[in-house]
């Protein structure tokens, strides 16, 4: 291994920039308004109401301490499809929202360094009850979905975007977490990038104890192929790409 490189990217984890950084310059102090906590809809979509949460409750639970002791990864699933209920409750587990505070803020489900929230969710969705195949994206400010485009085999595109890691082709839906760098950026300016990547796994281990709670299965990946993904969803692969997938399906 060269010694120099390994030196180098380690700096990532620690929190040294913080020292080196003016925040005085930030934006969010030089009072440019915070971006959006979603990306807009576009003029004239359709959007896909997700059951209310309180009712989707009702499509499992388990005791906490049982679903933190039987967490594990799962590559195998069956050929059972998600129900419309069990994805509204891992959507909102994830990145459900709890209250709005301003245009810029927002309380959800899962905790983010100031409350900044840098994610939006896509879906690859495969075999979910009432819904084509095809990619969507989560709107948690109203608890829908946004039917984003189809693509012919899309089983062999997602398995080619994420290295051959076959097990997405398999399951019912891939959560597909982008980054938007800026809404991160706005308030902590370069010492945004560590806190973006912690946040990515408090909501990947929110959806692995909801999964527990339907008798389904995620596994996470971090290895895919960066350009593939991004043209997959949709995104520019600059001010918004690709960070983070977990693939989820009932239990083989």
């Amino acid at each position: 291994m060269n010694k120099q490189l390994i030196d180098h990217y380690r700096e990532f984890l620690k929190d040294s920039i913080r020292q080196k950084i003016d925040f005085s310059q930030t934006d969010q102090i030089r009072r440019v308004p915070p971006p959006p906590i979603q990306k807009p809809i576009p003029e004239g979509a359709e959007t896909i109401p997700l059951p209310r949460i309180d009712k989707a409750k009702s499509a499992g639970s388990i005791e906490l301490w049982s679903a933190i002791a039987q967490r594990e990864s799962y590559r195998f699933y069956s050929e059972e499809p998600l129900n419309f209920d069990e994805l509204s409750m891992l959507l909102w587990a994830t990145q459900g929202v709890r209250l709005k505070l301003d245009a810029g803020h927002a309380l959800r489900t899962a905790p983010s360094a100031g409350c900044r929230h840098a994610f939006e969710t896509y879906l690859c969705v495969l075999n979910v009850e009432g819904l084509e195949q095809g990619i969507y994206r989560y709107l948690p400010l109203e608890h829908a979905l946004l039917f984003s485009h189809a693509l012919e085999q899309l089983e062999s595109r997602i398995i080619h975007a994420t290295l051959g890691q076959r097990f997405t082709g398999d399951a019912a839906v891939t959560f597909v977490w982008t980054a938007l760098p800026y809404r991160m950026e706005w308030r902590y300016s370069l010492a945004a990038h560590k806190v973006i990547a912690l946040d990515a796994g408090h909501v990947c281990q929110n959806l692995y104890l909801a999964c527990e709670a339907i008798a389904a299965g995620t596994c996470a990946i971090a290895a895919y192929h960066q350009d593939r993904m991004d043209k997959l969803i949709d995104v520019d692969g600059k001010e918004e790409f690709t960070i983070y997938l977990a693939p989820v399906g009932k239990k083989a």
